[in-house]
């Protein structure tokens, strides 16, 4: 059942001033705001993927510093997502993403403006907050004007906006580096004009409501949250690489986070306004959608970050073309959310959507199983497709079903939960499944060129074109092997997340907005305190 919405003190004092209601067509401007922020903060991880040699190069970085210069705004986007969630709550949900973008902006000068690692490093820590408040919070100003039965009409816009960022990333990024009057540090100054863009955008088009009511912030439970996450995180993304899975750092970076952990579980379950509402995950759907989401991030982002890789060592391809050839999971993904969203909406039914995506997810990542070096294009191509398909139909529809079953008042909490666990089993299976092809590429080169060659195979990517033929045919062969075994170890997590949809109650999507509701809310919890009891 559904957590119930305890009125604040001032409840009753606390109006909500009614904004004027949104027409389509305002609904579209505002979007159009809302996705040049997606845009951006998509663009920011992916863009610098192909230039971040080429960057620590010119900077006279290490090997420490290109992990740092990843790392730092995984890190602060992972750890920052509740907060915003927390705070869209709270305040003013127009003002806190302009406040995002602005912050975005600030790191991204920063950072195209960088002499030293060090200031890059601290610039990615601002971009990825800002990030993380622009993955927060477009969900939920979208759930606050579009009622969950008409969300389904616009959540193509998010695939494709996903698909654009994601894809045209890298190459975007390996252009500017390769373009002698331009450079690397435009990998960072060209997001500023569609973070501008969309400031204005938002400025001029978004009506929301504001909610004026006492409120009390948790500050120690969200240092206490970003601590513990930011251990852990540290961690499974060091793991590996920087030290042994089984090493002192690991005990102790893994003890901190838990304690810090269930520090905030303490903090969280005593303070009037928490961060993160427990309350919230005895909702049923919210807490079987978070699972689900963090298995989705385990299974899909753990299993196809290494898909770049195998077309440029297993098939030889080189770093634009293995941009290039993502594209059909992209298009799947883009298809089926579109797609599914419309019929989702016009019938209003939305769980069988749930059980199609995570069973055609557990489908593409076992076909993935089955790849290797002599993989034809056209193959890989059906099979990225139909794991596309199923990420596409799981991904939104599980934030619409979270959503739909909430307060107004815990939108953002709920939303936030949702992106900062699939974030986290993101963080999570890039580096588990790493850590397994890793294994996997030592083992195979091991059998071909005994230990001495093989050892060292965990720690660079080994440069083909040094290579003598049968060598480049040994090193093709061991990293197709590795990565179809990626994907065997990632299909149970599919499969777990199916499971886990299979349990979740379908309920009706209801017809009013996040902000209408809130409304009715408001003035249900203010008539509950004037009247009296008997």
């Amino acid at each position: 059942m559904t957590a119930a919405v305890t009125p604040d003190a001032g409840a009753a004092d606390a109006p909500v001033e009614a904004a004027p209601a949104m027409t389509r067509r305002h609904i579209l401007q505002a979007m159009s705001g809302l996705m040049a922020g997606m845009f951006v903060a998509i663009l920011a991880s992916t863009v610098v993927s192909n230039a971040l040699p080429r960057i620590i190069a010119d900077l006279n970085g290490s090997q420490s510093s290109y992990t740092w210069v990843v790392t730092a705004e995984l890190l602060a986007m992972t750890a920052t997502v509740p907060i915003w969630g927390k705070l869209s709550d709270l305040y003013d949900k127009k003002l806190l993403i302009q406040l995002s973008l602005s912050m975005f902006v600030v790191g991204s000068l920063v950072a195209g403006f960088s002499h030293s690692v060090g200031l890059l490093i601290v610039s990615r820590v601002v971009q990825g907050i800002g990030a993380g408040g622009l993955t927060a919070l477009a969900q939920v100003v979208m759930a606050a004007i579009i009622p969950p039965r008409e969300l389904g009409r616009y959540s193509g816009v998010f695939g494709a906006v996903f698909a654009v960022g994601t894809v045209a990333g890298p190459l975007i990024g390996g252009v500017l580096v390769d373009t002698s009057w331009l450079g690397w540090r435009w990998c960072f100054f060209i997001g500023v004009p569609f973070a501008l863009l969309a400031i204005v955008l938002l400025q001029l088009t978004l009506k929301l409501p504001t909610v004026r009511r006492e409120v009390k912030i948790d500050y120690v439970g969200a240092v206490l949250i970003m601590s513990g996450v930011s251990a852990l995180l540290l961690w499974v993304t060091l793991a590996g690489n920087r030290f042994d899975w089984l090493s002192w750092q690991t005990a102790a970076l893994v003890v901190t986070g838990v304690v810090l952990l269930v520090a905030a579980v303490v903090v969280e379950s005593r303070v009037p306004e928490p961060i993160i509402p427990l309350d919230i995950f005895r909702n049923r759907t919210v807490t079987l959608t978070t699972v689900a989401s963090l298995l989705v991030g385990v299974a899909m982002f753990g299993g196809t970050v290494f898909l770049s890789q195998y077309f440029q060592i297993s098939l030889g391809k080189t770093p634009t073309v293995a941009g290039l050839m993502s594209l059909p999971m992209i298009l799947g993904l883009m298809i089926s959310t579109t797609v599914a969203g419309q019929i989702i909406s016009a019938r209003g039914k939305w769980k069988g959507f749930l059980i199609a995506g995570g069973i055609i997810m557990t489908a593409g990542m076992g076909l993935l199983a089955t790849i290797g070096a002599d993989s034809s294009f056209g193959l890989l191509s059906v099979y990225m497709v139909v794991l596309g398909v199923g990420v596409g139909m799981l991904m939104q529809n599980l934030v619409l079903a979270a959503q739909n079953d909430v307060p107004a008042s815990e939108l953002g909490s709920a939303t936030s939960v949702l992106s900062f666990f699939r974030s986290l089993g993101g963080a999570i299976g890039t580096s588990a499944l790493g850590a397994v092809l890793g294994h996997r590429v030592t083992s195979e080169l091991e059998k071909s060129f005994g230990g001495a060659a093989g050892g060292g195979s965990t720690h660079g990517i080994p440069d083909l074109s040094t290579l003598p033929a049968p060598a480049r045919q040994v090193v093709e062969h061991a990293y197709g092997v590795a990565t179809a075994e990626v994907f065997l170890v990632g299909a149970p997590f599919a499969f777990l997340a199916l499971i886990a949809v299979l349990f979740i109650k379908e309920k009706p999507l209801k017809t009013t907005s996040g902000m209408e509701r809130l409304a009715e809310e408001n003035a249900t919890a203010a008539k509950a305190s004037t009247t009296p009891t008997h």
